[in-house]
């Protein structure tokens, strides 16, 4: 079945660059200040630990000086300069996928630009591909090779989509140690504040006592506090900034010369391998970086360009450059919060600055662990996590999510993490492997993004990937040496994850392989005649099915064991596409299966991995106007389309104007509707929390005495309403997958066990929790892969 879908002006992708690109900049400002309490909140709280995860080994603490201390500035000033503010803000923020950013969007983005993508009806069809002509013609033949060899290998995009699958652990992996280590390090200035013999049975329990209030106000969601995100950021920001400034005039002015990249060189010259060591601390400066390029879609590039660049990093350097200064005329380095961020504090702001301090992380790790839930439902909708619950916390900002099965797995391995280590050393070892890994793969396939994209030259790409990856794996290589101190975490639940989703990737398709080789032929279905060889009963059956084209196995299962059916036939497929977003009007797409008096339909349903997916009275209303429209401008014999002929068997949607499906609106209670509905219009119904403290409106649709519409299409429309109007059966497939007789032992313990396992305890398909339960009728079978 071909899908068309254009990315013009009115396209997605089209409007969400013309809104873009119209906004004022008042509107941008705006943006600015509201982006530095939820993006900025992770890499702003970065000075409470990074001196103390540099000079954490011994050898290097103990022969400390001010070649050392100048070395580790001038580290921290070119890492935060080359990696946040040149790679992201000035490069990665412009690889954007229809808005939106992360490790998936530029998956995404190369998928539809190369035939590469492996997700059953996603990355592959055509109608996602409306792009890739046009990139085509544009770019050289070395470009050209490149697309080739990638669409001509499996083995390519497999290695392509666990590089991605990669990334995306690593980020949950993230979510985990964030906010462990940014409220551990807040907490930390307890030792200061309190007596030696008492802020160690102390600090513990608070930090596992803010972590649990965290992760246990997550289902109210960020809208109900954001408001007080970016105050509480700024006044950070400022806080630091100013301390820094003041230890700068009043300890060293002249620190200024470390940010000379010769004091890199002697810092490796004089302490090798400590040296070398202590690089996975000064990583740590640059964490949250990613957090820019994943929540570009809250935002706007520009927004978060000058929250960067005129606030936030102005406000790091001068707080980095104020604790050196500190440091290079205190030279005590038995105790390792004598090079903590506290130290450098004037004793009378301590507990202000604290109460600052932790209020910051707290926005910090709010930021990472709503990106985790994010990232954990664009796998889910592109098939690459199991289903888990989603609820929207807030009506208007569709970013803003709550996943409660995460939260609380979240929360129990930070509070594993943090109990178990008890110490911002190992836990900050953790992060940094998780922060740099993540940073490797976004290099490696911005690097595709530039040749295959943005049809640049290969040179150009190559020069990106060995600049940046240069510097990254050195970081990584500092990184993984501390494998045995605290390192391995982000490993082992990267590898867990890994697990768990490759096994659900993997069963996805087979059960999608196994109803494209088992599907019904329609020849099958019209030899049946119009009456399906069955008594057709009043209503609509809707038959829900992960086929674009022919009939599935199940509906000859059930038709064979159930003597009747409904009079309306339509094969719902329901689709995530490797989009952010589908335009209402682009939603449904209809077509015909088999001769008009067969009354028989196909509609497509998709959803970018970003969309909100429509309660069922929404979603009916939706569905009946798309069926009518298709019939009113296909219902005529040089229109009429049909699947199987050598026509297009999928008429595409386009923008409707507001009467022109030939349908009126009415409550049940009598109450007329204003106006003709169409599926492009907004209807505004409150959704009821209980059936039984209010029982559900539904529309009634009714055919206009008045409209002006063929006969035999005002039979066929008539027809549809009265269905409606007898009601909707719901009937959804119950498969249970089992590895065929003769496979491998590996199959057969990936898809017995394990991929059974995580079906019989995640949740069902999105679009399955809005169906009502007295309507819906499950058919079971097995699937033999």
């Amino acid at each position: 079945m071909d899908l068309e879908v254009a990315h013009g002006a009115g396209s997605p992708r089209g409007k969400q660059k013309e809104k873009r690109g119209g906004e004022s900049w008042g509107a941008v400002l705006l943006l600015a200040y509201q982006s530095l309490g939820v993006v900025y909140g992770d890499v702003a709280t970065s000075p409470l630990y990074v001196y103390k995860s540099a000079f954490a080994g011994d050898d290097i603490r103990h022969s400390a000086g001010n070649e050392e201390i100048y070395g580790v500035l001038s580290f921290v000033f070119w890492t935060l300069t080359l990696i946040s503010l040149l790679k992201y803000v000035l490069i990665v923020l412009r690889a954007d996928d229809g808005g939106e950013g992360g490790t998936f969007a530029l998956y995404s983005l190369i998928c539809r630009h190369v035939r590469a993508g492996l997700l059953p009806g996603g990355g592959t069809r055509e109608d996602l591909m409306a792009e890739q002509d046009k990139a085509a013609a544009a770019v050289g033949r070395r470009v050209s090779r490149a697309r080739t060899l990638l669409e001509r290998y499996r083995v390519l995009q497999r290695l392509l989509l666990l590089f991605a699958l990669l990334g995306t652990c690593m980020v949950i992996g993230d979510g985990v140690l964030t906010p462990a280590v940014s409220v551990f390090s807040a907490v930390s200035g307890l030792e200061l504040s309190m007596e030696k013999e008492h802020h160690k049975y102390v600090e513990l329990p608070v930090t596992c006592a803010i972590l649990i209030c965290l992760f246990a106000l997550q289902h109210y969601g960020t809208h109900r506090v954001g408001f007080l995100f970016a105050p509480i950021v700024c006044i950070w920001l400022l806080c630091i900034s100013t301390i820094g400034l003041y230890n700068i005039i009043r300890w060293n002015h002249h620190v200024y010369r470390a940010l000379s990249p010769y004091y890199m060189y002697q810092f490796l010259k004089k302490t090798q391998t400590g040296g070398w060591m202590s690089l996975g601390g000064i990583l740590l400066c640059v964490t949250g970086s990613e957090a820019m390029y994943a929540d570009l879609g809250h935002f706007s590039q520009a927004s978060i360009q000058i929250a960067f660049v005129s606030v936030v990093y102005p406000s790091l350097v001068l707080a980095y450059m104020g604790q050196a200064a500190y440091i290079s005329q205190h030279h005590s380095f038995e105790s390792s919060y004598h090079i903590g961020f506290y130290v450098s504090v004037p004793e009378k702001l301590r507990w202000p600055v604290l109460v600052i301090a932790i209020l910051a992380a707290v926005v910090g790790s709010q930021a990472i662990i709503t990106g985790t839930f994010s990232i954990i439902k664009q796998c889910s909708a592109l098939s690459c996590f199991p289903g888990v619950k989603i609820v929207h916390t807030s009506s208007t900002v569709h970013g803003q999510i709550y996943i409660p099965e995460v939260n609380w797995i979240l929360m129990i391995l930070c509070l594993a993490v943090t109990i178990g280590f008890n110490n911002t050393k190992h836990l900050a070892n953790a992060q940094g492997l998780a922060v740099i890994t993540v940073m490797l793969v976004t290099t490696c396939l911005m690097s595709l993004v530039i040749v295959l994209c943005w049809n640049k030259s290969i040179f150009l790409a190559l020069g990106f990937l060995l600049f940046f990856g240069t510097i990254e794996v050195l970081y990584f290589s500092a990184s993984l040496v501390k494998f045995h101190e605290g390192a391995w975490v982000p490993i082992t639940l990267s590898f867990i994850f890994m697990i768990v989703m490759s096994v659900w990737h993997y069963g996805t398709i087979k059960k999608y392989e196994f109803d494209v080789q088992n599907k019904v032929s329609v020849n099958w279905l019209l030899n049946l005649g119009p009456s399906l060889g069955i008594v057709r009963v009043r209503g609509i059956g809707l038959i829900h099915t992960e086929l674009m084209s022919g009939i599935p196995a199940i509906f000859s299962h059930f038709v064979t064991n159930l003597p009747a059916f409904h009079q309306v036939l339509v094969f719902l497929c329901v689709k995530s596409v490797p989009v952010p977003h589908v335009e209402p009007e682009e939603r449904f797409l209809v077509g015909r299966i088999g001769p008009k008096e067969y009354r028989l339909y196909r509609v497509i349903v998709r959803y970018g991995y970003r969309d909100v997916q429509q309660d069922d009275l929404e979603f009916e209303k939706d569905l009946i106007h798309s069926i009518a429209e298709f019939i009113r401008s296909g219902g005529s014999d040089q229109n009429g389309l049909m699947e199987g002929s050598s026509e297009k068997t999928c008429e595409r949607l386009s923008s409707i104007s507001s009467g022109a499906v030939p349908l009126w609106e009415e409550e049940q209670n009598g109450e007329e509707a204003d106006g003709t509905a169409s599926p492009n219009k907004e209807i505004n119904q409150q959704t009821v929390s209980s059936a039984q403290a209010q029982p559900k409106k539904r529309a009634r649709f009714v055919l206009p005495k008045s409209a002006q519409v063929d006969g035999e299409v005002r039979s066929e429309l008539q027809e549809l309403m009265d269905a409606r109007e007898a009601g909707m059966s719901f009937i959804l497939g119950h498969s249970h997958m089992k590895a065929k007789s003769g496979s491998s032992f590996v199959k057969r313990i990936v898809i017995n066990f394990f991929y059974e396992f995580l079906r019989r305890n995640s949740r069902g398909p999105s679009y399955a929790a809005n169906i009502p339960h007295a309507s819906t009728l499950e058919v079971g079978m097995v699937y033999q892969v």
